[in-house]
């Protein structure tokens, strides 16, 4: 089964959309597939991650928030691959 990373996002959030774009280019490469969860529609993750939003998850790991860091997500899935 193939790497499955959570992108808590909103829909009316740049930073989300940006984080979304840069971060396509990286799942294809290592074959991951990108789940994109609206944070508004869960009040958990509302409560949990509402300030740091976009926030980059696999599983209950978090990757990074606000921007994507490109380097420590490709040293991550070179790890867990």
């Amino acid at each position: 089964m193939g790497i499955e990373l959570t992108l808590l996002s909103r829909s009316y959030c740049h930073l989300c959309h940006d984080m979304e774009v840069a971060l396509a280019p990286l799942a294809d490469e290592f074959g991951a597939i990108v789940k994109v969860l609206d944070v508004d529609a869960d009040p958990v993750l509302e409560a949990k991650y509402d300030e740091l939003v976009p926030v980059l998850l696999h599983e209950e790991t978090e990757l990074c928030h606000y921007f994507l860091d490109e380097t420590k997500i490709r040293e991550y899935l070179v790890k867990i691959r």
